[in-house]
């Protein structure tokens, strides 16, 4: 089997089970030893910041010397991205070994009639490579919501992190913050430790602070005031914490309340469960954060940013992001996203941000077609066009932005792990 052969093997199973609920992810894992039972884990949902907060978390911690398992989702540029230890993505030599035996014992679950899904099948390779490895704490990304997820078939973790709550995935989650909250909040389990993010709305608040109480857990809101703003400038932000100074290569606001979120964890750890974090480890964990497609500038001449947003909440903190640092710039986006997405609410927080807008299919079966989604940006009164293919549509748009504007590439996670590599050798020739 090759890695692009193990790739195909783990796509072709569902996207959703039939039978809803954690009975088939758990028998998957007794089949293999339970390794969940093996390791620790700090546990991470939310609708919008889970990946960062998640790098964030897993960086300091390996500047403080543990072994640190990273589970993530979706991956940007190659499947390993997903699963990494000490930074390091699995190997495809390993990945491969991974699928093959576990594709092994899903065929013969099929027999018995117990259907795995698709992000099952990952998770469970995750955290067997993560036991392999010896990994002594795992930083662990939900995949969708919280209650169902494949990832909470975990016991009760180091601690519990809830992240920026949005509507998203409305037709699964529900369709009020407070129904999202509730799926979210299934990761707190019964008597443990949750940090939430700062400021959330007061129904996904309420919601939290009751489940919190039920469950005996200590709940710790993470306060923006024990962070002081130093500067901001594209190369990155520069944080005051209890006097020390922080420098995180990520931009944007909300980037802020997910580092404001991190530091609250990882004091935690520190002052309640003895963990060996120094004062270096923070500072030097978060100045090697790095995360693809979050306001990532591929180029500075010209001018391209990748970002992943792909719902209202993360539209919004991109043009936030956009008028902050890029004031009176000419702007031009590149953007594909999907069909199950509430489009219009997203594309409507960046209208007065976009001087046009090309629109390009994502590589899937949920994506809105190139033609629907420049309709969209119209009725909004942007002017778009729909691109041929990538690079053409990057180019275009470069032109279009002109040498003291920049290219935006956004809308879609997927879309954005399909132009980075496009984008990054097609912007050295220009």
């Amino acid at each position: 089997m090759t890695y692009e052969q193990a790739i195909e093997q783990i796509d072709s199973l569902p996207r959703f089970g039939l039978t809803p609920g954690l009975d088939h992810m758990r028998i998957l894992l007794s089949r293999i030893g339970n390794p969940q039972n093996a390791l620790q884990f700090i546990h991470v949902a939310g609708t919008n910041g889970k990946g960062s907060t998640c790098a964030m978390i897993a960086s300091v911690l390996r500047k403080s010397h543990y072994r640190v398992g990273l589970f993530i989702s979706p991956h940007i540029s190659d499947f390993g991205e997903r699963i990494q230890v000490n930074g390091g993505m699995i190997p495809h030599r390993n990945l491969i070994q991974l699928t093959e035996n576990l594709m092994t014992i899903v065929r013969q679950l099929a027999d018995e009639g117990i259907i795995i899904t698709e992000f099952e099948m990952i998770t469970a390779m995750g955290l067997w490579w993560f036991q392999q490895q010896k990994c002594e704490i795992v930083v662990l990304e939900v995949g969708l919501g919280g209650r169902l997820d494949a990832t909470n078939v975990i016991e009760k973790p180091l601690c519990s992190v809830i992240t920026h709550l949005a509507l998203d995935h409305t037709s699964i989650l529900g369709d009020t913050i407070g129904q999202i909250a509730y799926e979210k909040c299934g990761i707190i389990k019964e008597g443990g430790v949750t940090v939430c993010y700062p400021e959330q709305e007061p129904q996904a608040m309420e919601v939290i602070r009751k489940i919190a109480e039920e469950r005996h857990n200590r709940l710790i809101v993470a306060d923006p005031s024990e962070i002081q703003l130093l500067s901001e400038e594209l190369s990155g932000t520069a944080l005051g914490y209890h006097g020390i100074m922080i420098h995180l290569p990520l931009l944007g606001d909300h980037q802020i309340h997910n580092a404001c979120t991190v530091l609250t964890v990882l004091r935690y750890l520190k002052e309640d469960l003895q963990m060996h974090i120094s004062e270096h480890s923070l500072t030097a964990g978060f100045l090697s954060v790095s995360m693809p497609a979050r306001f990532e500038i591929l180029r500075e001449r010209p001018l391209c940013i990748l970002d992943g947003g792909h719902n209202p909440d993360g539209m919004r903190s991109l043009a936030r992001a956009l008028k902050k640092y890029l004031p009176g710039k000419r702007l031009v986006a590149v953007t594909g996203m999907m069909k199950d997405k509430d489009v219009l609410h997203a594309i409507e927080t960046c209208k007065d941000v976009f001087s046009e807008v090309i629109t390009l299919p994502v590589e899937s079966p949920r994506s809105m077609s190139a033609e629907e989604l420049a309709e969209c940006w119209r009725k909004i009164g942007v002017s778009a066009q729909v691109g041929e293919y990538p690079e053409q549509a990057i180019a275009m748009a470069v032109d279009m932005a002109g040498k003291d504007g920049a290219t935006v590439i956004c809308g879609s996670l997927y879309l954005a792990g399909e132009l980075r590599r496009t984008a990054i050798d097609l912007l050295r020739l220009l």
